[in-house]
């Protein structure tokens, strides 16, 4: 089956440039990475600040131009054609942002926010206000509340109107970036279950941009491991929460707190992406680097059974301590279980 979106080698560099103009660096935030998502799945990049997975989400849906690479939406090149048609194409694919009242106008009213992607693609001409009242309700909203302004909400209710304003022009594919790391925990959870549930009821793909391997857990079906620009895990979901194959990952989840085991702590932050390590780029943080690792950059490969990972011990390494359902988890389960009646304040 041909997947609905298709990277190969996809590069962005930022140019760093002096007080006069000259070019004397480059910020190398994307640097070769290569993914693929299938229709109905749902695809969690992850990694900390700074690795490059926001950049990744702009440049898979085309809003920022790459350097070089390729790009395929439902078999059609992304990168060929004209800004026209690219905005009609847009139609299919869509953004939610992490900050909710940033992606609002705070000069539009819920209504005239909701209904801009309607009159944008011609949708639903002449009950373009039914057609919003039905997405206000389709995310835990009353229709009543359309003709309010973005500050009378919460952060939570703000994050559910993007949620409606992006599934507006109906689309395929929705990239979430960080959509619910700036709500509290308890309304994380219901913006999480509601997400889970509209992803499963219009077979939505959806990628999913966060560090937070709690949420990760609950709603991906496939992770992508994101360090300094490139890709250094990717497999199903529970593959990589019980066997991670890179030192990096096995680092991020033994970070979560209720995490049991021997905890392979981080040290040091996250080398600078105007000039990298050279060979593998974790190996400065890395408590099992050898002097291959320093000289050699790893291929994404699959070492033996299961899934791939860009590290060049990872058949030596030692099994990772077992996976515990972490009390974070845990927590969050209770909380979507609450809120599962979805109301609105």
């Amino acid at each position: 089956m041909t997947p609905l979106l298709e990277a190969d080698d996809l590069v962005k560099h930022f140019p760093i440039r002096s007080a006069l103009g000259r070019r004397v660096g480059a910020v190398r935030a994307v640097d070769g990475v290569s993914l693929s998502v299938a229709r109905g799945e749902t695809l969690a990049i992850v990694g900390e600040s700074g690795c490059g997975k926001s950049t990744l989400g702009r440049l898979l849906l085309r809003l920022i131009e790459p350097d070089s690479g390729r790009l395929r939406f439902e078999g059609e090149d992304l990168l060929a054609l004209p800004p026209a048609a690219l905005r009609a194409r847009r139609r299919a694919m869509q953004l939610i942002f992490q900050d909710p009242f940033a992606s609002l106008d705070p000069r539009m009213t819920v209504e005239a926010a909701i209904m801009e992607p309607l009159k944008l693609h011609g949708l639903h001409r002449g009950r373009e206000r039914a057609r919003v009242a039905e997405l206000l309700a389709r995310v835990g909203l009353r229709p009543e509340l359309a003709r309010r302004w973005p500050h009378e909400f919460s952060g939570g209710q703000r994050q559910r109107i993007a949620i409606a304003r992006a599934l507006a022009s109906e689309p395929r594919l929705i990239i979430g970036d960080e959509p619910v790391s700036a709500l509290d925990v308890s309304v994380q959870a219901q913006v999480v279950n509601l997400l889970a549930g509209l992803i499963r009821e219009l077979g939505l793909t959806f990628i999913l941009i966060s560090h937070d391997l709690g949420v990760v857990r609950q709603i991906a079906d496939r992770v992508a491991v994101m360090y300094l620009g490139r890709i250094v895990e990717e497999g199903p979901a529970e593959a990589i929460f019980r066997a991670p194959r890179h030192p990096y990952t096995r680092a991020l989840l033994a970070a979560v707190p209720g995490q049991g085991g021997k905890v392979e702590v981080l040290e040091g932050d996250v080398p600078s992406p105007v000039n990298p390590p050279s060979g593998c780029r974790f190996h400065t943080r890395c408590p099992h680097a050898e002097a291959r690792c320093r000289a050699e950059a790893p291929a994404l490969r699959a070492g033996g059974p299961g899934h791939p990972a860009a590290c060049h011990l990872q058949e030596a390494l030692p099994p990772a301590p077992p996976l515990r359902e972490r009390a974070s988890d845990a927590r969050l389960e209770r909380l979507q279980a609450f809120f599962t009646r979805e109301t609105a304040a």
